[in-house]
This record gives C-alpha cells, sequence and structure tokens, in this order.
C-alpha cells in the first residue's frame, strides 16, 4: 500500500493526517504519546524543552503543537505564548498536556492562547478527539 493509498484511507474513516509537534521532557510520556498518534496515522515531531519546542515548531510549521506545562528552562506556558503571539506560528493549534489539573491551570493556558488542555495520563480516545477537534479548527 503507498503512503497515498494510506492516507485516502485515513480520510476516509474520518481521520486526518498531521504532522504533530510533542514538546515534553518525559521520555515515558513521549513515548506514549507518539505511540497512540502515529496508530492513528499521524506523523510525530519531537522536542524536549520548551525552548528546543519553539525553534522547531518556527521551523517545520507542524499542524498542531501537544505541549507539556512543566519542563526546564522555558515552561510550556511560555513555550505556548511565544508560540500563539508569533505571526508566523499563530496559527497552529496548541493542546496542552500536563498533570497539572487546578482550574487556574487551565484558565492560565487558555490565556496564553492554548486551543485545549488534557490533564495526564491521557486516554488515546480523548486525544484523538481533542486533536481533531483542534484540527478542523
Amino acid at each position: 500500500m503507498t503512503l497515498g493509498q494510506r492516507a485516502w484511507g485515513r480520510q476516509e474513516m474520518g481521520n486526518t493526517m498531521a504532522r504533530v509537534l510533542i514538546v515534553d521532557d518525559s521520555p515515558t510520556e513521549m513515548y506514549k504519546l507518539t505511540g497512540m498518534l502515529e496508530k492513528h496515522g499521524h506523523q510525530v515531531l519531537k522536542a524536549e524543552n520548551g525552548a528546543d519546542g519553539v525553534a522547531l515548531a518556527r521551523q517545520e510549521k507542524p499542524d498542531a503543537v501537544l505541549m507539556d506545562i512543566v519542563m526546564p528552562g522555558l515552561n510550556g506556558f511560555q513555550a505556548t505564548r511565544q508560540l500563539t503571539k508569533d505571526p508566523d506560528t499563530g496559527h497552529i493549534p496548541v493542546i496542552i498536556i500536563t498533570t497539572k489539573d487546578q482550574d487556574t491551570d487551565k484558565v492560565w493556558g487558555t490565556r496564553q492562547g492554548a486551543k485545549d488542555y488534557l490533564t495526564k495520563p491521557v486516554d488515546e480516545e480523548t486525544l484523538i478527539a481533542t486533536l481533531n477537534k483542534v484540527l478542523a479548527g
């Protein structure tokens, strides 16, 4: 099966193949999220901290970004704000995925420009549904 046939088949099933940047300093979380996304036909880009995530997003222009919050250096809130306020990356939807589950964190995340906010551990169905929702606009 060619890539074109796989893409056509996935689009027919209602899934959209996308390039998704995961920004997370946890190798375990990176592995879990990568597996879920690749299973659904998405291409994964990876960054292990906020600064690298911002740089990679500016360079690669992914279709969406999954952003952790607690990371060394530039945290996820700061990285989200940089991406969403930048004219070159402001169109890229950011989904925050974090262990921080307080309402104040969720409000702050959306104020930084995040399109959605998921709490770890995130299940595959919720992740894919949320990703499809933000990709659809």
